[in-house]
């Protein structure tokens, strides 16, 4: 139930803030593709909030130092 609701919110952020109604090309490929390419530019958009908002580099657990 909880991975349904996670799923919307990108959906939903990609046909509204993005304004993606339809897909521009036709075939399995090339609409595999368009996806592909919106969920890079969101994921960009995300890691770029995260760097303006300065919470990059935080870890959930403490990483192992290597020699």
């Amino acid at each position: 139930m909880n991975r349904l609701i996670q799923v919307e919110r990108v959906f939903g952020v990609l046909k509204n803030d993005y304004e993606f109604q339809r897909f521009l090309l036709r075939g399995k490929t090339k609409v595999k593709l368009e996806i592909l390419l919106l969920c890079m530019g969101y994921n960009i958009n995300k890691l770029h909030a995260k760097i303006q908002n300065e919470r990059t580099g935080r870890y959930l657990f403490q990483l192992k130092e290597t020699a």
